[in-house]
């Protein structure tokens, strides 16, 4: 027994000891010193207090006593805790058991009424009258919870002024994103449930906690009316789809989109028709100026001029020898209108060659397409039509490209051969004309045939 105290009162006198405030350190090395110190210090006072009980018999005595009823009066505590956890813990049990047997009906309402929350919480997520007039619907609730009256009595006030709102048209200022991502104020008109706009075109149902958003595209009569009637008031197209024209519109790509699709091929194909048509332009030009100065040729034969091919060919026949055979003039005729042929059929070929590629550009850029969507498949398989627009898109618009710069072309081409032709059918005919007054020696005269 003498032992226990001692070892009792020595870790009393220690707890006692180490419980003084140490001063704060100015370094590890003096902390470490201090902390010896007063480690030194608490056993010197511990050793000193167990020596003056160990000599005072009666005091130790007294206190292994007080020590003894503490240990009782503890054990009783424990005794009095122990049985009180078990009457409560019974009393736990019993609820238990009653809530289990009572409960399973409100269970059940608990869990449809979760449901009907769900589903009139994504109902209103797509409501563009909510967008605007928001409602506060309950969160899930527990499997033994219900609402209170107070709070579905606010749920049916809501609802009913929702309700309210989607019969009303409404222009108010509100927080609208544009294009670039910047958030400003905007005239926002609400027609009821069916859509919302601005002047500046249609809006996105925004997402919870988001802005309005301006939708991608908006053909611009569409924009013009809507916001005439912002301004003013008047007719103004309904989108009654639930926002499906608006996604169509925003997916539906531009002249630019559509070209880019076509990749380099359709780039190509491009500036061969344009380049085609350029040539057709400048040689239509061409081939009307000389005409008109062809008309005005054949009405002065005698008088030759080299700026037009008549004048030229007679000017230049004029020097054969008079007493050439009829077959050498008629050669050198020929000659000599041949010389010209070529300048008034220019570029008739390169229109041609354009016209005829334009649609083998294209049958390239399908081919090409049709294999990147191939490769595509076999990477990624088929499930996602997204990952086979691209070369399906390539495919498809490269060929219409091929086709709308050869179908103009093939127009043009036509149009400069009929007018080549009418205008060598004139040089010939005066030709022909002009020869047989020469061997019938009837140079002097004029001769003004119908062209």
């Amino acid at each position: 027994m003498m032992r226990t105290a001692k070892a009792l009162l020595l870790g009393t006198l220690t707890v006692l000891g180490a419980s003084h405030a140490l001063a704060a350190p100015t370094s590890l090395d003096e902390a470490v010193k201090q902390y010896t110190a007063e480690a030194q210090k608490a056993e010197a006072r511990d050793q000193a207090r167990l020596t003056e009980l160990a000599n005072d018999k009666s005091a130790l005595q007294a206190e292994l006593d007080k020590a003894s009823d503490r240990l009782t009066q503890a054990k009783a505590k424990q005794s009095r805790l122990e049985a009180r956890f078990d009457e409560q813990q019974q009393a736990l049990d019993d609820l238990g058991t009653r809530r289990g047997q009572q409960g399973g009906d409100v269970t059940a309402i608990t869990s449809t009424l979760n449901a009907q929350l769900g589903k009139l919480d994504q109902s209103l997520d797509a409501s563009w009258a909510h967008a605007f007039k928001g409602v506060a619907v309950p969160g899930p609730l527990d499997d033994d919870a219900l609402p209170g009256a107070d709070t579905l009595s606010n749920l049916n006030d809501q609802l009913a002024s929702l309700l309210a709102a989607t019969g009303q048209v409404s222009v108010d200022s509100e927080p609208v994103a544009g294009q670039d991502g910047t958030v400003a104020p905007a005239p926002v008109a609400r027609i009821g449930n069916v859509m919302a706009f601005t002047d500046q075109g249609l809006l996105r149902l925004p997402k919870a906690g988001q802005p309005l958003t301006l939708a991608p595209a908006t053909p611009g009569d569409v924009k013009n009316a809507m916001a005439r009637f912002i301004d003013s008031g008047g007719v103004v197209p309904l989108d009654v789809s639930d926002g499906e024209i608006v996604k169509a519109l925003a997916d539906q790509p531009s002249l630019t989109d559509r070209l880019a699709q076509g990749g380099v091929v359709g780039y190509i194909t491009l500036g061969l028709g344009v380049l085609g048509l350029l040539v057709a332009i400048a040689q239509w030009a061409y081939l009307q100026r000389i005409y008109q100065k062809v008309r005005a040729q054949v009405k002065s034969l005698n008088t030759p001029s080299t700026d037009n091919p008549l004048g030229r060919v007679l000017a230049r026949f004029k020097n054969v020898h008079p007493g050439s055979e009829p077959e050498a003039l008629e050669a050198r005729l020929d000659e000599l209108l041949l010389a010209e042929q070529p300048v008034i059929e220019r570029g008739q070929s390169l229109v041609k060659l354009i016209a005829a590629i334009a649609p083998l550009m294209g049958l390239l850029g399908t081919v090409t397409g049709m294999i990147g969507t191939f490769q595509s498949i076999t990477v990624f398989g088929s499930s996602d039509p997204k990952l086979m627009a691209g070369g399906i898109s390539q495919a498809l618009i490269t060929t219409v490209i091929g086709l709308i710069v050869a179908i103009p072309l093939l127009f043009a081409h036509t149009a400069l051969s009929s007018r080549s032709r009418k205008l060598l059918n004139v040089l010939e005919g005066q030709a022909s004309a002009h020869l047989a007054e020469r061997l019938e020696g009837g140079e002097g005269k004029d001769h003004v045939p119908t062209a």
